[in-house]
């Protein structure tokens, strides 16, 4: 079959993006290949497409639990049959998805690259008949890329398994040096390398120096109609902002790692649906959905790293339309971004305390704890040892990177429950508590042991039975505990700890202390060149960017804040049309600078300009109430 026709077969599309046909040619040829294709740029076909053609089994290497889970799912609706295997999953079903890939004529087996080091998942890969080994985020197994992981390392495990198997790796951002070692480490022979651009010609890059960012952005979502994302630095800040958003009238919800997965679809559908205009979030949202309308981001915060920021951005516009990444920044942005991702690098010796901490929490004794799985309250365990926080969190991180630990972040109860009453005493308390009906009759018929013994409760399917909500449970839980109807355990947790290896303390972290120094270095680059960009109001914001990734602009974007400044700047007579529009709305009435911005179509710098050069020439002034006023 030829790539054109699976494409229509399985993507309803009659052409390809840029380079992707010539990215499946070299594969289909048994080329081993390196794909660098942007954000939205159709990586995942490149690999998909040629497995589809090719007799047997791809392999697919991901770091993303998330986007494997979209990917398999996004296949098996095309009736594709793909498997994930991802963590949590017990010894005998990881056991049956092996065989299904080995006799159930499955195409797609996606793993992690920690997945990769069990020896029953090599054993099993060893026995199928493999077409295609896919690297995806292939950036991660450099020590200089963007998310370094040393599990890639061991990536070039499946080339050994599988020597004449064609392999093809692909990222949206890397370097020239990351390219040198992506190549390198998965033993490639004279690959086929290809590089689009990171041109993106219809996004305008725009930096907004204000005081008020709240105000600013409320002025965007008016001056730029459709659907949004505004990306923020937590989880509160996206409750907080889609609050803010929702009283002034705009048609928002927000998305974070600690909402529930029912939640997370909800919202998903609702944004990608149109029903809901504007998505406030945390970084954690965009990765693998694909909704070509979307006009624009905002950073609310200065991004971490000019390679997330360009992922990022380059959600907006794959329609092909004008679209705008905005950037909000004030004057003490600059050292929250320090603070955040500099002052908050914890050095070897606290990586290792908070390790040590750790197995001493859960009661690990040395030389056991390997697989273990822990329910883990990450306050509590920072006010249990007095951790600082943001330390802690990202020495957390860096143990979950190098595959010491896996750091799985979520919300959930551990709950146990057993009924301490007798049968009669229950019903006649339930006569005089109608309204427990429905939660106790739920618990009883879901799970048998219950008045026997302390039963593991799953809470998660005790909200779905019964129809209410999970508040209404818990405080329905809390009322038979109080009224001595039932014993109940119930730890509130935010995360799940798996340890990967058994502890040996500095045995452990010794190894990887070189890594930490390393990505340390890396980090204190990445912040430097993002505060450079949010600085750097000379140089066009576009040939900033493709500089940064080592591409040179042939010209001027034209559209970006720093061009669009420049034209103005050039043009005498827009400040006179703005100081006469000034004077006209002011002859009606006394107007605050936020009334004034909103009433005419100036950037809040050409304002704040032109009501100066008025006050200056005394046609208006600023009144004890913080308006303006003719004179």
């Amino acid at each position: 079959m030829h790539p054109i026709e699976v494409l229509e077969r399985y993507w309803n599309y009659t052409s390809f993006r840029p380079l992707q046909e010539d990215i499946i040619t070299s594969v289909l040829e048994n080329e081993d290949t390196f794909a660098l294709l942007p954000t939205g740029g159709g990586k995942s076909i490149c690999f998909q497409i040629p497995a589809l053609i090719k007799d047997g089994i791809c392999i697919v290497v991901s770091p993303l639990i998330a986007l494997m889970k979209d990917q398999v799912n996004t296949l098996k609706q095309k009736g594709i049959k793909a498997i994930a295997l991802t963590s949590g999953m017990s010894y005998s079903d990881l056991d049956t998805q092996l065989d299904n890939c080995i006799y159930g004529n499955y195409k797609f087996l996606y793993l992690s690259p920690e997945r990769l080091q069990q020896s029953i998942v090599q054993e099993r890969i060893q026995q199928m008949k493999v077409n295609l080994i896919a690297v995806d985020e292939a950036h991660c197994i450099s020590q200089w890329g963007n998310d370094f992981r040393p599990a890639y390392k061991h990536i070039s495990t499946l080339r050994q398994l599988h020597p004449q198997v064609t392999c093809i790796a692909l990222t949206a951002t890397a370097k020239h040096n990351v390219i040198n070692d992506i190549v390198e480490n998965l033993d490639f022979v004279n690959p086929k390398i290809f590089k689009a651009s990171f041109e993106r010609s219809n996004i305008s890059y725009q930096v907004i120096h204000t005081d008020d960012k709240l105000f600013q952005l409320e002025h965007i979502l008016n001056r730029y109609k459709g659907s949004s994302i505004i990306y923020v630095r937590n989880r509160r800040a996206t409750n907080d902002i889609h609050n803010y958003l929702e009283a002034k009238g705009f048609s928002s919800t927000f998305y974070h790692g600690g909402i529930t997965n029912k939640e997370k679809q909800e919202r998903l559908q609702q944004w990608l649906n149109g029903l809901k205009e504007i998505m406030v979030a945390t970084t954690a949202f965009g990765m693998g959905i694909d909704k070509a309308d979307v006009k624009t981001v905002i950073h609310f915060n200065l991004p971490e790293s000019l390679e997330s920021y360009y992922q990022e951005a380059g959600r907006v516009g794959r329609d092909g339309k004008l679209a705008h990444a905005i950037i909000l920044k004030q004057h003490i942005d600059e050292d929250r971004l320090r603070s955040q991702f500099l002052s908050a690098l914890p050095s070897v010796d606290f990586v290792k305390k908070v390790y040590i901490k750790l197995c001493n929490y859960f009661q690990v004794a040395y030389g056991e704890g390997e697989n273990g799985t822990h329910q883990f309250d990450f306050k509590s365990f920072c006010t249990a040892y007095n951790l600082n926080p943001s330390l802690t969190y990202n020495a957390l991180l860096i143990l979950d990177r190098n595959s010491i630990i896996t750091l799985t972040q979520h919300f959930n109860f551990r709950t146990k429950i057993q009924f301490l009453t007798t049968n009669t005493m229950l019903f006649q308390y339930l006569e005089k508590h109608l309204d427990l009906n429905t939660l106790v009759k739920v618990l009883l018929r879901t799970y048998g042991g219950i008045f026997d013994y302390e039963t593991k409760v799953n809470l998660n399917l005790v909200i779905q039975k019964a129809n209410l909500s999970e508040p209404k449970v818990v405080a329905q839980l809390k009322q038979l505990e109080k009224d001595e109807i039932i014993s109940l355990q119930m730890a509130n947790t935010d995360s799940e700890i798996t340890f990967l290896k058994p502890r040996e303390d500095d045995v452990t972290i010794n190894p990887i202390a070189k890594t930490i120094k390393q990505q340390h270095q890396l980090k204190h680059k990445q912040v430097e060149a993002v505060l450079n960009y949010g600085k750097n109001d000379s140089v066009c914001k576009n040939q900033q960017l493709l500089s940064y990734f080592g591409e040179k602009a042939k010209k001027v974007c034209g559209q970006c804040s720093v061009c669009v400044e420049k034209v103005s700047n050039r043009k005498e007579q827009p400040r006179i049309d703005i100081s006469n529009q000034l004077l006209k709305a002011l002859r009606t009435e006394d107007l605050s600078s936020r009334q004034l911005l909103k009433a005419i179509n100036c950037t809040e710098k050409e304002l704040l300009q032109s009501l100066s050069e008025l006050i200056e020439i005394k046609q208006i002034k600023i009144t004890q109430a913080n308006t303006y006023t003719l004179i």
